[in-house]
């Protein structure tokens, strides 16, 4: 028993860390565009579906966890600069709407080129077997999982607490107006951060392809769940996308054994029982 919590525990932290990267995103562009982007599963998808097609081209993983988000973050570039762009001094509502018929655009690309049915993605062969600690066993691919993303999330506050671009963006969630009159282009600077924003997305797509797959409605449900992360974490901060992720990931994964047929519900109730004790979130300003 104590061994499969132990498991549990383990792919929790592997889930969360999946979480991380997808919300993580989210809140960036929130922060600092104040924009709700509800395409933000899609790009998700899209950057499994990359994995699976980089992966068939080159038979390599790697190139796929290289190239996948790449590609990801500059389809996202180009639809901020065409179309996002114009929305920004616009309701929220008019982001939902915009965002959402980009969803679709991708959803039903997705299915005339590789077809409504679900596609698996082999384990790169370096990461298949398990990995033996004492008498436990634990799959090589979900190891590497917590440990790439950990380093992916290291690298990322280094970027937004150590450099100037990370500076500005910080900046920038307080005061638009005040980044501007130092000089700086903004919309260069709001181009950037949804490229990074999206771009996790797609890479977190790709770290996850293996294991679910890839699905031309997995959006939606991964949208939801990212949500919830930036919900329960704050709006716009990095910590709490980081603290609500591994919260969320570790409450699914655990439900599993206590109740299997609850788990995915049990993440929304976590959700409202932060929400009647911090309305703002965790780490949320008012």
């Amino acid at each position: 028993m104590l061994n499969l919590y132990f498991f549990l525990t383990l792919n929790g932290l592997g889930l969360g860390m999946i979480y991380f990267l997808i919300s993580v995103g989210l809140t960036i562009i929130f922060g600092l565009l104040n924009f709700v982007n509800f395409a933000h599963g899609a790009f998700f998808m899209l950057g499994s579906y990359l994995c699976y097609a980089l992966l068939a081209l080159t038979g390599q993983f790697w190139v796929a966890l290289i190239f996948g988000p790449l590609i990801v973050g500059v389809l996202a570039w180009g639809a901020e600069k065409v179309l996002i762009r114009r929305a920004y001094h616009l309701p929220h509502t008019f982001h939902i709407l915009i965002t959402v018929g980009i969803a679709l655009i991708l959803q039903e690309t997705s299915i005339l080129i590789w077809g409504p049915v679900g596609k698996s993605i082999p384990m790169p062969e370096a990461l298949q077997g398990v990995v033996i600690m004492g008498k436990f066993a634990y799959p090589k691919y979900r190891l590497f999982l917590i440990l790439f993303s950990a380093v992916i999330g290291f690298i990322l506050w280094l970027l937004m607490e150590r450099t100037r671009f990370g500076a500005l963006v910080r900046a920038g969630s307080e005061s638009t107006e005040m980044v501007s009159l130092l000089g700086v282009d903004i919309f260069k600077l709001f181009s950037l951060t949804f490229a990074l924003g999206v771009g996790l997305a797609g890479m977190a797509g790709v770290l996850f392809g293996p294991i679910r797959g890839a699905d031309p409605f997995m959006g939606p449900e991964v949208l939801g769940v990212a949500f919830v992360v930036v919900v329960i974490g704050g709006m716009g901060s990095f910590t709490g996308a980081l603290v609500g992720g591994l919260m969320i990931g570790l409450v699914q994964s655990l439900m599993t054994a206590i109740w299997p047929e609850g788990a995915s519900l049990m993440i929304y109730g976590a959700m409202a029982a932060v929400i009647l004790l911090r309305p703002y979130g965790l780490f949320g300003r008012a």
